[in-house]
């Protein structure tokens, strides 16, 4: 192995020099030769472009894929120049297990045949988003990496190389400006002062050719983006596309699991009777044993319904049959001397009458009676 002793000690003592130019200007006590203003617009626009761009990749990493070491595999085979090995999405995966229960459960029975056709429609979904993830792996996130590993890395070292030529300019000039005080004391001409403005006149011409490439890199800042701008339009587009078809499988889904219901279960009630304890929905008439009450104009599935006439709670005496317990779910106040107040989790009596809007019951407590909500109730048997 070559070992340059004296290349060495020349690159160290370079170093120092540099080191104590950096250390006086910091102190204010050595001269520092500043930037043109267009190249230091430059440099401050290029540090804005790199941060951002940083964050925004890698927020976009955790968004494409939220498992923390799932991403370090991934770095370690970018890094390593392998093939990243093809990974399950969650949709695949809990279509699979739904499939693989319904052999279990029977697929001729009714929950066995609704998870087979709902795991079918999870391992659509989970394929649209692998294809989505690869889309967007391909047209945005690696236009950003290849800025941050490649051209930046490219014009930090310029940077560091105009850096390093403006301290060797400054130390000339500082060399200059004592070789003529020297001189000027000593009154006579010396070589010293030669040797420093021919110093100078090459560090000069040095920084300025180091300045005129790092101000050519540094413009080029604009076209990138202009490149990460057409990278934004195509990761949008993706997911636009992947939303979409999302949207369209799970309607799909809901129809089949519409029709399927009705053709197994055609007395039984809407999938909607029995409201979610935390999140309550709208739910039709026929979740109402007996209530299916006459004056209701339909028309098609979306048909609004309109009650035969004005109902005063008042006025309503309740039939002979259809009288039920109901828990209450969540507090509910009274809009109107129409409405019954409630209170989470107590027991009232509920029926409903002829020409009364479906997503409404009359309730009683006590001697209280008033239009409650049914999506705030539990139906007891």
């Amino acid at each position: 192995m070559d070992f340059n002793l004296k290349k060495l000690t020349s690159d160290a003592g370079v170093f120092f020099t540099r080191a104590v130019q950096f250390t006086e200007e910091k102190l204010g006590s050595a001269e520092k030769t500043e930037l043109d203003a267009h190249l230091e617009n430059l440099i401050a626009r290029a540090d804005c472009t790199k941060n951002w761009t940083e964050k925004i990749f890698r927020q976009t990493e955790v968004l494409l894929q939220p498992n923390p070491s799932a991403r370090i595999e991934e770095f370690f085979y970018e890094k390593l120049d392998k093939k990243i090995p093809s990974r399950i999405t969650n949709g695949e995966l809990l279509g699979q297990y739904m499939m693989d229960a319904a052999k279990d459960f029977g697929p001729g029975t009714p929950y066995g045949s609704t998870l087979i056709t709902v795991g079918e429609y999870q391992k659509r979904l989970g394929g649209a988003e692998r294809e989505f993830l690869q889309t967007s792996a391909i047209n945005f996130l690696t236009p950003l990496r290849n800025f941050l590993e490649g051209d930046w890395r490219t014009i930090s070292k310029e940077r560091r190389l105009l850096e390093n030529r403006r301290l060797d300019l400054d130390i000339c000039k500082a060399r200059v400006k004592k070789a003529k005080q020297a001189e000027a004391k000593a009154a006579l001409w010396s070589e010293e002062v030669d040797k420093a403005e021919q110093e100078l006149r090459v560090a000069q011409t040095e920084f300025d050719r180091q300045a005129e490439v790092t101000r050519l890199l540094l413009e080029g800042i604009s076209s990138t983006h202009v490149n990460h701008l057409r990278c934004l339009h195509e990761f949008v587009e993706a997911q636009v596309t992947y939303y979409a078809q999302c949207h369209q499988y799970m309607q799909e889904l809901q129809k089949e699991l519409s029709s399927a219901n009705s053709d197994t279960y055609p007395n039984s009630f809407s999938s909607n009777a029995h409201p979610s304890t935390t999140c309550p929905s709208p739910v039709s008439s026929s979740t109402l044993p007996g209530a299916a009450p006459p004056g209701l104009i339909t028309s098609g599935p979306n048909s609004t319904r309109e009650p035969a006439g004005p109902l005063k709670i008042q006025d309503v005496q309740p039939p002979a049959t259809g009288h039920r317990k109901a828990k209450v779910l969540y507090d509910y106040d009274a809009h109107d001397a129409s409405e019954l107040s409630l209170l989470a989790d107590e027991l009232i009596t509920v029926y409903t009458v002829p020409g009364m809007d479906p997503d409404w019951l009359v309730g009683e407590r006590g001697n209280q009676k008033g239009k409650v909500p049914v999506t705030y109730l539990e139906l007891l048997s």
